[in-house]
């Protein structure tokens, strides 16, 4: 779909809000008119972009919602720099210090889940339990952009959560499959691949596989037999993806 196609489904949009607003007798939800003129998809993009940045640990926010994530020809003065900010002093330093701490609180969390019982599973996972146990922890702690930056270049110890693929990377560039063909040496976290070596999955992301696995399933009962079939081979993909998980889980060993 083109630039025109988008902006007209956003005038689409607009007016569908104002007439349910309109008949369901609350008016003051309509959209008032722009004194600027229509509200085109480049507009609306800014528009979410200022919001997404100025919530807490927004910036990294931002750039995993726009796939560019310390993409260095993106980043610098087209993304994050023209879409949130007035400013371009200091954009790579803040998106460091974001990520350095993500990713660290990423390895807290899933050292304390498995502590606690919960079972991992994945190519990756041996190693990434291990890494995890011994992971930085900053809570009161000032990062400055140099530690952030030496903290994020241990190659093949940092972990990433991507939550749209429903797991987590333990991202090495030298088997890391996002990256074929590229020249990035950072994870692509809008672009993960299935069977990479780097991944790994919590019990809790199998749970959350299966939810989505079910809500396909029930989708595909509301539509065409051909997008109903795509929709049970998708579900079908996610239910063996947990069923490998329940298969390969590593829990904690118990102790005497």
């Amino acid at each position: 779909m083109g630039t025109v196609g988008l902006n007209q489904r956003i005038t689409d949009l607009l007016t569908w809000i104002n007439h349910q607003a309109t008949t369901r007798g609350t008016p003051h939800e309509t959209v008032p008119p722009d004194p600027h003129g229509p509200v085109t998809c480049s507009r609306l993009r800014r528009t979410l972009a200022w919001h997404i940045a100025r919530q807490p640990g927004g910036m990294i926010a931002l750039a995993v919602q726009y796939g560019h994530l310390r993409t260095p020809l993106t980043l610098d003065t087209t993304t994050a720099s023209g879409y949130a900010t007035r400013s371009r002093r200091g954009i790579h330093d803040l998106i460091d210090i974001e990520t350095a701490l993500a990713t660290a609180e990423t390895a807290a969390d899933l050292h304390e889940r498995h502590t606690h019982g919960e079972g991992v599973s994945g190519p990756a996972a041996r190693h990434a339990l291990r890494q995890a146990a011994t992971t930085h922890r900053f809570e009161g702690t000032t990062i400055t952009p140099v530690f952030a930056r030496k903290f994020l270049a241990r190659d093949g110890a940092v972990l990433y959560d991507k939550p749209h693929a429903l797991l987590l990377c333990r991202y090495d560039s030298a088997t890391a499959l996002c990256e074929r063909g590229t020249h990035t040496h950072t994870p692509a976290l809008d672009r993960c691949v299935a069977g990479c070596p780097n991944m790994l999955r919590t019990d809790q992301h199998a749970a959350q596989l299966r939810h989505r696995a079910d809500h396909l399933t029930h989708q595909a009962e509301h539509l065409p037999d051909s997008i109903a079939e795509r929709l049970h081979t998708a579900a079908a993909r996610l239910r063996h993806h947990v069923d490998t998980h329940d298969a390969t889980r590593i829990t904690p060993e118990p102790t005497s």
